[in-house]
């Protein structure tokens, strides 16, 4: 397990761009909602603790981790300096959990290679529910944490000229 011995809610505020003038756009899957709002808490903390105004900071819920794909690309269009796509998917006893993992995650992937705001891919891929609760403010940290970083770095990173 990649996360066994790391902590997702640690990082080296010394080493983190100024993000006092950037706008974060986070686009939330309402299933699995007790572990998606565990990640949206990461992402908004971290965001606030890292100079972000919360007028800076747009939320979207939508359905499901599938429809994160639509609801980014819509909110790649609100002049935002990155997104971040927030989503839980558990696996269950059919297929449905690999169609759905490979989707959104290739959607995103495409999102990103389109178009010029980054998307942070903040979804959560989990055999158990127990492993979601452990990634999403958990023993191993919030996923929502290290994705606000990345968000923050990208946002940077897309200033370079």
């Amino acid at each position: 397990m990649a996360t066994e011995n790391k902590n997702l809610s640690d990082y080296d505020k010394t080493t983190i761009p100024n993000a006092k003038n950037f706008r974060f756009g986070i686009v939330v899957s309402e299933w699995n909602d007790t572990i998606t709002e565990g990640l949206y808490n990461g992402v908004y903390n971290t965001l606030i603790e890292n100079q972000v105004g919360q007028e800076n900071i747009l939320r979207w819920n939508v359905p499901g981790s599938y429809e994160l794909i639509f609801g980014c690309k819509k909110m790649q269009e609100q002049q935002v300096d990155a997104v971040i796509a927030i989503g839980s998917v558990i696996q269950g006893e059919t297929k449905h959990f690999d169609f759905v993992c490979d989707a959104v995650s290739q959607g995103i992937k495409d999102l990103n290679i389109l178009h010029n705001t980054p998307v942070i891919f903040c979804v959560l891929t989990d055999n158990t529910m127990q492993q979601a609760i452990d990634r999403s403010g958990g023993k191993h940290g919030n996923k929502g944490t290290e994705a606000a970083i990345a968000a923050i770095k990208m946002a940077h990173l897309n200033t370079i000229s």
